[in-house]
């Protein structure tokens, strides 16, 4: 069985446990075929010495190194990097005495991790392949910079084995920077086994529009959302707009909500939920909406496919390799008349997508099996060549 260490720019952790949940559901989703380590370090404010937490059984285990990162301290971003290193020798040393030696390492989110998985080849022998998740490479995001970070991305990525970026879009946003590899390989996000078994639905009175986000506004434009609802409730009363998730704009968009005066029951903030409860209230409403300015391959319209939704998104980013006619409209970005006509349209048109097809079609191309299997398949042909 092939040992595959997975490292990673962002992860799950004590602070935030939604960061980085679509490299752990990769991880997950090999280790079905791999024994899988997770390596992740995390700087944190809040403690004065390293911190080293370890979780996970069989074929899936994680270390988590938390390391001190004091912003008043004297040289704060020479500690920070020499601390940085630290927390990956005593993680490396930990899954060693667990009597762990990779074959391969699977690093996540370009750059420094990366280059810490290149360190590891110069310094073991031990191959590795790159997943990136980033959007900004693409042309609108103008946030690749630095002439030191593109260099050392550039050697990153000549020396992989594979790049494996989660979208047919971002693969040809990287290559554009010159990103050179003769390997690329797209391999997509992963959706929870919640959202794929089926649940008794709630049978309802009104109509239901779902909008699932880290409430991030620069990307997700969640404002727009509001007001293109608020301009449909103007129209029409027979739906609800359920809006689920918490972020740094969280109070900001709540309170702008508060300024538009909706009708009672129109809209409703849920915070954030467990991936059971997201599944449940996706199966549980008529269709999903995303109204993003810039994206990548958003898991969330992963999951509203394979629970058989019809989506509602902006042309975005790869989002067009996921929705087309068969299963939902694309719009404009920031085009707010033609989200409110959409809106309008799929309100009484959503029953007209053939549910069972959309899912199938999902659960084909994002369920656990498949996308693990995709990633064995990329792991062998490397430790082949």
């Amino acid at each position: 069985m092939i040992k595959v260490l997975f490292i990673s720019q962002w992860y799950p952790n004590r602070y935030d446990p939604m960061a980085g949940l679509f490299v752990q559901k990769h991880a997950k989703a090999v280790s079905l075929y791999c024994e899988v380590k997770v390596l992740y370090v995390y700087a944190d404010e809040n403690i004065d010495d390293f911190e080293i937490k370890k979780s996970g059984h069989l074929n899936f285990s994680e270390v988590v190194v938390y390391y001190p990162n004091k912003k008043n301290k004297s040289f704060y971003k020479l500690s920070k990097t020499f601390n940085y290193i630290q927390a990956y020798l005593k993680g490396y040393k930990e899954i060693k005495i667990d009597g762990f030696i990779p074959d391969i390492v699977h690093a996540n989110i370009l750059t420094r991790t990366a280059f810490v998985a290149y360190l590891l080849k110069i310094w073991k022998g031990i191959p590795y392949v790159i997943t990136e998740h980033w959007s900004r490479y693409l042309p609108n995001r103008n946030a690749y910079k630095g002439f030191l970070r593109k260099r050392i991305t550039e050697l990153v990525v000549k020396n992989a084995k594979a790049i494996l970026p989660v979208s047919e879009n971002l693969m040809h946003a990287m290559k554009t920077h010159n990103l050179q590899n003769s390997n690329y390989n797209v391999i997509n996000n992963v959706v929870d086994d919640y959202f794929i078994e089926e649940i008794s639905v709630v049978h309802r009175l009104i109509k239901r529009i779902i909008h699932v986000s880290c409430f991030d506004e620069e990307a997700k434009n969640i404002s727009g959302i509001l007001r293109a609802t608020y301009a449909l409730s103007k129209m029409r009363q027979d739906f609800e707009l359920i809006i689920i998730g918490k972020g740094v704009d969280f109070e900001n968009i709540n309170a702008y909500a508060q300024t538009l005066n909706f009708q009672p029951g129109i809209i409703h903030f849920m915070g954030e939920k467990t991936p059971e409860e997201v599944a449940n209230w996706m199966q549980n409403s008529d269709f999903f909406v995303l109204f993003s300015n810039f994206e990548n391959s958003p898991v969330v319209i992963s999951e509203s496919l394979v629970c058989g939704k019809p989506v509602l998104s902006t042309d975005v980013g790869g989002i067009s390799e996921l929705v087309n006619s068969s299963n939902g409209i694309l719009i404009e970005a920031g085009n707010e008349a033609e989200l409110r006509e959409k809106m309008n349209y799929l309100l009484d048109h959503h029953l007209d997508y053939d549910t069972e097809k959309i899912k199938k079609k999902a659960k084909e191309k994002f369920c656990f099996r498949p996308v693990g299997q995709k990633l064995l398949d990329t792991y062998t042909s490397a430790l082949k060549s």
